[in-house]
């Protein structure tokens, strides 16, 4: 039987442009060569999206953050939006074009904006393009974290309170100095506790997050806005929840069927116990290897695992989830479970969360990566 042809795309605009190339390495290692063919599709930081570059099965993360860049052997990538899975192109050095052959699937392992938001969900479904993932609706929705809780609350799943600001009202002249006062009678309006986590309503990978503790500092709550805001203007301001975070991988291969949840996992922060005022922020996911480990199942009663596995399900349901989701949740000490986020391309890499937490309920990397794709095959 031939090959499946899939292009697998990495890198692109947004903030995580090297998580998504060390995802894409673990993917294209563990990709089963025998059902499938990779067309890798680079884009780069600004946007251009290449083929023939430097090899991604190359990077990790120990050697420095990659990014995708145009090498001499790369060839810009041209669609035909008319000729849908025909319709993928590179461009040699003399301007003819040259099919990339026929596309069976794409698997875009991108985050965050501009290829985890809906934007080339949407050109995919124009090109009539098979792709893995969840739709054009569900990734805009769950991008957003603002409107991920509308959602979710309006389905009756609990998520943590907070008020939403728009920093394009802000004076960035000063860093939003002027505006704390008007911040801080936002949050006291709302009965938000402290520490308060802010946080940019479109970005991953805890891009642009930061904890205030001082309650009533106005300079501080405003500096952590302001921080925020180069990632997006849309910013949530969250009552810190006393809970632990556990996590969940949601499956659902082939859109209509019954999503499948695996057993939950926690990350736990390693550095707590030497006294170490830390939250799980960007170094401690990627950067630093003694920060922080994985446990699935999470140590919780075996109701509360379940408890947070229909949780997961409910939530990637009110979405609209399709293929693949994290649904990251608050279990609080008496056993209730809150929804703080759904990442609807959770990093892929072995050590991430959503293949080890697969991995754990039965399923391997190379059957999860085989699965998914086979999931949207027509």
């Amino acid at each position: 039987m031939a090959k499946k042809r899939i292009v697998v795309m990495y890198g692109g605009k947004a903030d995580e442009h090297s998580i998504s190339c060390i995802s894409t390495a673990g993917v294209l290692r563990a990709l089963d060569v025998e059902k499938f063919e990779a067309i890798p599709v680079g884009i780069t930081k600004t946007g251009q999206w290449i083929v023939d570059g430097e090899d991604p099965r190359g990077w990790n993360m120990s050697e420095g953050m990659p990014i995708v860049r145009k090498t001499d052997t790369a060839k810009d990538v041209v669609l035909d939006v008319a000729l849908g899975q025909d319709g993928f192109f590179a461009r040699e050095a003399d301007g003819t074009l040259t099919s990339l052959g026929h596309v069976d699937a794409v698997l875009p392992v991108l985050h965050g904006p501009y290829g985890e938001d809906g934007t080339i969900q949407g050109l995919f479904e124009m090109m009539n393009v098979p792709y893995v993932g969840c739709g054009v609706f569900a990734s805009a929705a769950c991008m957003d974290k603002h409107y991920t809780k509308v959602l979710l609350a309006a389905a009756g799943i609990p998520v943590a309170p907070g008020i939403t600001l728009d920093a394009r009202d802000c004076d960035a002249a000063c860093a939003f100095a002027a505006n704390g006062e008007t911040m801080l009678a936002a949050v006291q309006a709302a009965g938000l506790r402290y520490p308060l986590f802010v946080k940019p309503s479109r970005a991953g990978s805890s891009f642009g997050v930061t904890k205030v503790e001082r309650e009533g500092d106005a300079a501080e709550l405003a500096a952590a806005v302001f921080e925020a805001s180069h990632h997006d203007w849309r910013v949530l301001v969250e009552q810190g929840i006393d809970a632990r975070e556990i996590e969940c991988a949601v499956l659902c291969p082939k859109a209509g069927d019954e999503p499948r949840a695996s057993w939950p996992g926690e990350i736990v922060l390693d550095k707590r116990a030497g006294g170490d005022d830390q939250f799980y922020d960007f170094d401690s996911k990627y950067m630093d290897a003694e920060a922080s480990h994985v446990e699935v199942p999470a140590a919780l009663p075996q109701e509360t695992l379940e408890l947070v596995r229909e949780t997961a399900k409910k939530a990637f349901k009110a979405v609209d989830g399709t293929g693949l989701s994290r649904v990251d949740t608050f279990v609080t000490a008496d056993g209730k479970v809150m929804v703080n986020e759904i990442n609807t391309m959770p990093g892929f890499t072995p050590i991430s969360m959503y293949p080890k937490a697969w991995d754990a309920t039965g399923v391997s990397y190379t059957d999860l990566i085989s699965t998914l794709i086979e999931g949207v095959l027509e």
